[in-house]
């Protein structure tokens, strides 16, 4: 806005000289006032755009050292992560291969429940029918003892029983 001022001043300026192509000294100074109002917003301009050169530079300086920075950061978390990689992958495959063979382990440990708990039954139902077996055999060895203690008792009677015929 002031720069386009300073030319309508000079233009003014102009404008008012006098047909004869000679300027007076008031002409003059009004001439040599606009140019130095515009030279120096001239160099105000200059000024201030070597400034934002300067923070631009500075700022630029300092996304470059980001850069290097955040390069460095990523190189070493690349180096951490390859190693980790590597070892995590290992061990993800061995859990995979030992999960392949607890598979087949586990289906061998529930035939093997199954069969154990079957043999189990059949051991107790044997053992169950044994005992109802014992319980038998005690009844009959109790009944037969009975029996031939009777007989004993009645044969014993019949020899102290005098029979005279």
């Amino acid at each position: 806005m002031e720069t386009q001022q300073a030319p309508m001043q000079s233009g003014q300026i102009s404008g008012s000289l006098s047909f004869s192509g000679i300027m007076t000294k008031e002409e003059e100074e009004m001439s040599k006032s606009a140019l130095l109002t515009f030279r120096a917003k001239e160099e105000e301009i200059e000024k201030k755009k070597m400034e934002v050169k300067e923070r631009v530079q500075a700022q630029l300086g300092r996304i470059e050292e980001e850069t290097r920075r955040l390069a460095t950061i990523r190189e070493e978390l690349d180096a951490l992560a390859d190693p980790m990689r590597k070892e995590v992958s290992l061990v993800r495959k061995k859990v995979d291969a030992v999960n392949k063979e607890l598979k087949p382990l586990g289906q061998t440990c529930q035939k093997k429940e199954r069969e154990y708990k079957e043999a189990l039954e059949a051991f107790n139902e044997k053992n169950k029918e044994k005992v109802q077996l014992i319980t038998r055999l005690m009844e009959l060895v109790g009944e037969s003892e009975k029996a031939r203690m009777k007989r004993l008792d009645e044969l014993s009677k019949n020899l102290e029983t005098p029979r005279i015929a």
